[in-house]
């Protein structure tokens, strides 16, 4: 089926936005703009975006360039321009009158002028299409939706191809950009995706705030908390009302432990944008956590009148409920959030092991198995599964679950530590290792590569390595020095090693650094 249809009629030129004007003289009317540079950009980083002179035939030449590409040359870098806070419409006409000779005051502005001569329009490439030769924009949304779908069942590629092709032909649209950044995240190659908001950012000017949060998202995970602030800012900039920005600034603070700078962005994302869900509980729990528990239910109800099909909420409320032991009220909010979705994995597992804490192990089996049923790929609720059968009944049934876990995702490192320790508990020490270490060969920086570290010292220690068991306990803490349970468990190790002195030092480094 023939997916791309063309207009008939010819429209006019469009109006572009110029960097400092150039003497290039054409019939179109050209607007002025100031560009605004980061402070560590230089001149030579200006760079066009394309040249109308060499303009490839259309439907068929795919992109010139790769997004994961390394820039060959100077010419081919991108200067992303951050939003500006305040704009008129008055700024912008009267910035079309300016005498060039103003430019040409200090010698300064005469080469910034003389430069800004070689430069062609900052639009986006291929910005001199022929609305007649454009597809329309329905082949847009229906692409997007093909891309989508691949990337569902992991046909990157493909997906990246679709993707190619309509940042080719709508460069000026953030959905592309924003999709195939995502895709390539998936597939951890972190510089293609950043290279692809950034190229966003370029395309669109500054002023698609989703590009800004996703790339912000994306700083966050590689550990760039400062540039990811700076990205939370320019989306806030582009769009106050992009509650996502607000949200997601909200948690990179309160994962650095900034309470106080959460609570105030949680609050001007409900000024600027409304009620939201996720901010009324992203609240709540802040409050559950300070043990305000009547104020984190008032939170919770309204994250749940916002959105009564917000299976987080009514999950995060439940959880709340079954800490304070209320377990009739936690059981109800259970089946709320099952029913706003029943194929919610966490939904599904928690509300199983609960069950199976309180000593009802055949409804948390069941529970549990439902889980599954709707989750088939799913390894944790088939780990949870293989606990609670070496809980309740022999090892080799939780061996046969843990193997289909490893199966069904070979990378996800809690299963290879649950199935070591149950080994180790089996008198299977060679086992065990061999399992930590399938575990650490996943991802070595992890929070659970610390944990596993940290039971494979308590492994060596009860088996009389003891050399092995400090360099594994050290190992742990490089990784998360937060850790009260590594600490507390090495002390205790050199306190029944008869390293008294020794075990009150560790004590000491952990209470400093707190």
């Amino acid at each position: 089926m023939q997916l791309k249809l063309y207009l008939s009629s010819s429209s006019s030129p469009s109006n572009f936005s110029l960097y400092p004007p150039s003497h290039n003289t054409s019939s179109s009317k050209f607007s002025f703009q100031t560009p605004i540079l980061p402070l560590h950009s230089s001149l030579s980083s200006l760079i066009p975006c394309a040249s109308k002179d060499s303009s490839p035939p259309l439907l068929e030449q795919k992109p010139h360039s790769s997004f994961g590409s390394e820039p060959a040359a100077a010419e081919e870098l991108l200067v992303v321009r951050r939003p500006v806070k305040e704009y008129s419409e008055e700024d912008d006409e009267s910035s079309d009158d300016v005498d060039e000779d103003r430019f040409s005051s200090s010698p300064i502005d005469a080469g910034l002028a003389e430069f800004a001569k070689k430069l062609p329009m900052f639009e986006p490439q291929r910005a001199e299409l022929k609305s007649e030769e454009r597809p329309l924009l329905v082949n847009l949304d229906l692409a997007l939706y093909r891309a989508k779908v691949l990337a569902r069942n992991y046909q990157f590629k493909e997906a990246e191809k679709i993707l190619e092709r309509c940042i080719y032909y709508w460069p000026e649209d953030g959905r592309p950009y924003v999709a195939l950044g995502k895709i390539l995240s998936k597939q951890s190659k972190t510089s293609e995706a950043r290279a692809v908001y950034e190229k966003g950012c370029q395309a669109t000017q500054g002023e698609n705030p989703y590009i800004w949060q996703c790339w912000a998202v994306l700083e966050n995970k590689m550990g760039s908390i400062k540039k990811a602030r700076d990205l939370f800012d320019a989306a806030t900039v582009a769009d106050k009302r992009h509650v996502a920005a607000w949200h997601g600034w909200a948690v990179l603070e309160l994962k650095q432990g900034n309470i106080k700078k959460a609570r105030h962005l949680l609050a001007k994302g409900l000024k600027y944008g409304g009620g939201n869900e996720y901010i009324y509980q992203t609240l709540a729990l802040l409050e559950a956590k300070a043990n305000r528990h009547e104020q984190a239910r008032y939170l919770f109800k309204q994250a749940t009148k916002c959105n009564p099909k917000s299976c987080a909420s009514w999950l995060a409320w439940a959880q709340l409920e079954m800490q304070s032991e209320n377990n009739h009220t936690a059981r109800q909010l259970f089946e709320k959030a099952v029913q706003a979705s029943p194929k919610n994995r966490f939904a599904w597992h928690v509300w199983g092991v609960f069950e199976a804490n309180l000593g009802d192990v055949d409804k948390g089996r069941k529970l549990l198995q439902i889980g599954h049923a709707v989750n088939p790929r799913d390894p944790v609720l088939l780990q949870s599964l293989a606990l609670l059968e070496y809980k309740y009944s022999t090892a080799n049934p939780a061996r046969v679950l843990f193997r289909r876990a490893s199966e069904l995702d070979p990378r996800h490192q809690p299963v290879w530590i649950a199935w070591g320790w149950m080994e180790w508990k089996e008198g299977n020490i060679a086992t065990a290792r061999e399992m930590y270490q399938r575990a650490l060969s996943v991802d070595s920086t992890t929070e659970s590569a610390a944990r596993c570290l940290q039971a494979w010292g308590v492994l060596e220690q009860r088996a009389g390595n003891l050399s092995a068991a400090r360099r594994l306990f050290r190992s742990s803490l490089n990784i998360n020095s937060q850790s009260y349970i590594t600490w507390m468990t090495w002390a205790s190790f050199e306190e029944n090693q008869g390293n008294a002195v020794r075990a009150e030092e560790i004590r000491n480094l952990y209470f400093q650094q707190m």
